[in-house]
């Protein structure tokens, strides 16, 4: 997939002019490429829209102006482009309560090395791309990326219109263990991503 490119971007005053229509596509995107996998574990597969959308947001938000600045968001923002065969996702552990939020961040940690999918029955591991990763917790947001490699990416391209089955979200910690499966809308568009 490709990665957003600096001309790409808006400037403040031409991105506020087309914001309210850009947003709405991408809210529209996100709710297909979002998945509720259980009560306290949702995630959002990543694209190049998802990511131009980030930093066109942290650029105004920021109001973001100086070029190596523009250049470090677009960078960090292009890690959660997926590559080719790829597909990326920011996982989070929702929970309200901040104690509860607090005491299961404890007890999940490790997370991070027990996420997986399973794609038309072959079970890809999630490589973790979480930056500071901490022995004795976890972290509320993760970044996993998920290799799926030509031959099986080309099989989901192939099997889209009929997703049913054809992926799921694997979560296997010993406290918290999940197998949800991808909404077929959702893999058909994943499987959009993995034809380009």
């Amino acid at each position: 997939m490709k990665k957003v490119e600096r001309n790409e971007l808006l400037g403040l005053a031409e991105y506020e002019q087309i914001r309210p229509q850009f947003l709405a596509r991408i809210v529209g995107e996100k709710k297909v490429r979002r998945v509720l996998a259980g009560d306290e574990i949702s995630l959002v597969f990543e694209s190049h829209d998802t990511a131009l959308f980030q930093i066109q947001e942290m650029l105004r938000t920021e109001r973001i102006t100086k070029e190596a600045a523009i250049q470090h968001e677009i960078e960090t923002y292009n890690e959660l482009v997926p590559g080719d065969a790829e597909l990326s996702a920011t996982m989070f552990v929702e929970i309200a309560d901040a104690a509860t939020r607090e005491r299961r961040l404890v007890e999940l940690a490790g997370l991070e090395s027990k996420i997986a999918l399973e794609v038309l029955g072959t079970k890809i591991a999630g490589r973790n791309e979480t930056r500071g990763v901490l022995p004795d917790r976890t972290t509320a947001v993760h970044y996993v990326r998920f290799s799926l490699g030509k031959d099986l990416a080309a099989q989901l391209v192939a099997r889209a219109n009929a997703a049913e089955g054809a992926m799921f979200f694997l979560l296997e910690h010993p406290k918290l263990t999940l197998r949800k499966e991808i909404p077929a809308p959702t893999v058909r568009s994943l499987a959009s991503d993995l034809a380009e």
